[in-house]
């Protein structure tokens, strides 16, 4: 089993950017595909990014190219989000998430382990 905490959410003007990170124990994080996915209220939970173990592939939802950035360090156990230009809409909890599946994982059902997310508010 995999443990996942988040950190780095906060309260943010629109246009602005905020870090998400993503702290793994338990397993060999360079073996692990990593995710972030959002929920927001009222909300389904989406798909935001994920990279792959091997080779680091990387693949984003298609409304955040270009703003959103995911990235890992392997040495440190942590998955990044640097997540720029933030809009109104982009106000969710932010959850990370681990897989052995290789490649990169866009279902959320491919994803074995969770954390307990961070909070994120852009405001207007």
């Amino acid at each position: 089993q995999v443990q996942l905490v988040e950190s780095g959410g906060g309260l943010v003007q629109a246009g602005g950017s905020l870090r998400l990170s993503c702290v793994a124990s338990g397993r060999t994080f360079s073996r692990l595909g990593m995710g972030w996915f959002r929920q927001a209220p009222g909300k389904d939970r989406e798909f935001v990014a994920a990279i792959s173990w091997d080779v680091g592939t990387t693949y984003y939802r298609d409304s955040l190219k270009g703003r959103f950035t995911i990235s890992r360090d392997n040495a440190k156990n942590t998955v990044y989000l640097q997540m720029n230009s933030l809009k109104p809409e982009d106000t969710a909890v932010y959850h990370c998430a681990a897989t052995h599946n290789m490649g990169v994982i866009t279902s959320e059902w491919l994803y074995e382990s969770w954390g307990q997310g961070t909070q994120v508010t852009v405001a207007s």
